[in-house]
């Protein structure tokens, strides 16, 4: 642990200051005693890892796409005010909320950047799966990610241009990864499409294909893990770090919960309000982690290449807590609402059976 300590300090060393971020210095900066192989996602268990997501991803968004009626989907286009508050809350609260976690923990320009790389991303496909788990709207789920999506296209430069500018110098609007953007787009899209189609001529199969899809998810998530751990090593634990712990922590529940907050707000019901909650606190990991490789040599990011994955898992548990919490509270409220409409029926059957008094002779 203290060789993780002292590497993480004479990273700071190396990059505390603005101008070691100029590319003049950064060209042939070193980090000391990170051993992130240049083979990064070439080799055997990265490739299987990267096939069995997307494999997995697939077929999830097939048994979602059961779960989404046209009829409700146009109905979002046409009343886009959910979809609107969420766009607002994914490319509003989160690069500025990682952009002041950043200042508030007193970030070094390498580390702050790579919180807000990840605080710019649009929301991934993980926030369909917790919006369904959390019983939200999933027809607005689905058009949500897509519309964050194809707003990554030119947001995304945008945020990262106006936001970064005190901390590199370099062109890094220019390093969004367009073609990634559209896979993404390509493997959400795909396969929500066939299952929006098998729930509208096979309704009598989609609640299976939902039921096989949530067993996939779940019981790959063993080799996942696994492939995942094989693939990091401990070579994670170099950025294990209270600041950067801390800001990991802090912004996936920050942005759940101001999502939540704005859609209440606005007065949407409370299955958008878990929808929007979700797809503000998710971000795409992938993409940030992609742009983090794109920008910079290993050399140059360093460990920080891991800081979407460590966002994941703070993502992931936090997430798991509110899916809970949800659920909890849409139990302890059924029967309160169960009880209100039995005295509400009992109230409504004594009024009618009430008969008047005779008026006296």
């Amino acid at each position: 642990m203290a060789k993780l300590i002292a590497t993480m300090n004479t990273t700071r060393g190396a990059y505390g200051s603005p101008e070691s971020w100029n590319p003049e210095h950064t060209e042939n900066a070193s980090l000391p005693n990170f051993t992130l192989p240049f083979t990064f996602r070439q080799r055997a268990t990265d490739q299987a890892l990267t096939g069995i997501l997307i494999a997995v991803l697939s077929i999830v968004m097939v048994s979602l796409g059961c779960t989404m009626q046209l009829s409700k989907i146009k109905t979002h286009f046409w009343k886009p005010k959910g979809v609107a508050i969420a766009v607002v809350a994914q490319y509003g609260i989160m690069p500025l909320t990682a952009f002041a976690l950043g200042k508030l923990f007193h970030l070094g320009p390498i580390e702050s950047l790579a919180v807000l790389i990840c605080g710019c991303c649009p929301g991934g496909n993980l926030s369909n799966i917790f919006s369904l788990a959390s019983k939200g709207d999933m027809n607005l789920s689905i058009v949500m990610t897509t519309c964050s999506t194809l707003l990554a296209l030119g947001l995304m430069p945008l945020l990262l241009y106006l936001y970064s500018r005190g901390l590199y110098q370099g062109n890094l609007e220019g390093k969004v990864p367009y073609k990634g953007i559209v896979i993404s787009l390509a493997i959400m899209l795909i396969p929500c499409t066939i299952g929006i189609f098998l729930n509208e001529k096979k309704p009598q199969y989609a609640r299976l294909i939902i039921k096989a899809g949530m067993i996939v998810l779940l019981v790959s998530s063993v080799p996942i893990i696994a492939l995942f751990v094989t693939s990091v090593g401990n070579s994670i634990l170099i950025i294990f770090s209270p600041p950067l712990l801390g800001t990991s922590a802090l912004m996936p529940c920050i942005g759940f919960l101001l999502g939540y907050m704005l859609s209440a707000f606005f007065n949407l019901n409370d299955r958008c309000r878990r929808t929007v909650c979700m797809e503000t606190g998710c971000q795409n990991v992938q993409l940030c982690s992609t742009i983090l490789k794109v920008a910079f040599a290993p050399d140059v990011i360093g460990p920080l290449f891991f800081f979407p994955f460590l966002y994941m898992v703070f993502q992931l548990g936090e997430g798991f807590l509110l899916i809970l919490a949800f659920r909890v509270h849409e139990k302890l409220k059924k029967p309160n609402d169960t009880a209100k409409m039995i005295y509400t029926a009992v109230d409504d059957i004594a009024q009618e059976t009430e008969t008047p008094a005779k008026p006296e002779s």
